[in-house]
């Protein structure tokens, strides 16, 4: 297993999400709610950041590895879904969009599997619509997460809400568009060649 610092950034991703769930367990006594939620926020962010810098990196030093490439985005997703159910939980978000952004996630994850072993993974490639999804996605989970005013005029929980629901129709849309492209593969027709179903 190779070790660098791009794939130290996704570790330290990975460490960071039990981090920020952990903090609003602690007792009230040990740290006022409003220090919860910028607690919880800041850590988030921080593990956000790194998602962009260790792919920056590994591109940068040279260091781009195929483990690197599966454990990026497994630490993101673990990130993503690990937010979204605390914020279910702490009724901040519906659990319908949740289950929507998270459920999509698995099933283009395994989407792109399948694709990879077909030798077709750049027919799924991340598409700018996935990027802006992404953003709004972040924009909404730590806007919910810190769910405290900070600008005047600007309800922080309304301004994650209307986010998060930008990017659940981001994600369908997405989602939609992954699969138009894989649809031919899916269905066995390829240029000149027929692919078998990959062994699951």
């Amino acid at each position: 297993m190779p070790f660098n610092l791009p794939i130290a950034l996704t570790w330290l991703r990975i460490v960071l999400i039990p981090v920020f769930v952990a903090v609003y367990y602690l007792p009230d006594a040990w740290l006022r709610p409003e220090m919860k939620n910028w607690t919880a926020m800041a850590i988030f962010a921080v593990a956000a950041i790194t998602d962009w810098l260790d792919g920056f990196l590994a591109r940068r030093m040279g260091t781009t590895s195929a483990f690197g490439a599966f454990l990026d985005p497994v630490a993101d997703k673990l990130m993503v879904a690990a937010a979204l159910i605390l914020l279910v939980q702490l009724g901040r978000a519906e659990a319908y969009l949740a289950i929507i952004i998270i459920g999509r996630e698995i099933a283009i994850s395994a989407l792109r599997e399948w694709m990879a072993e077909l030798g077709r993974r750049k027919n799924v490639a991340v598409a700018f619509v996935g990027k802006v999804k992404t953003a709004a996605q972040m924009t909404a989970i730590v806007a919910l997460l810190l769910w405290e005013p900070i600008i005047p005029g600007v309800s922080t929980p309304l301004l994650g809400t209307i986010a998060l629901w930008v990017a659940a129709i981001l994600t369908l849309w997405s989602m939609f568009h992954y699969l138009r492209l894989a649809a031919p593969h899916l269905r066995g027709e390829t240029t000149g060649e027929t692919i078998s179903t990959p062994h699951q």
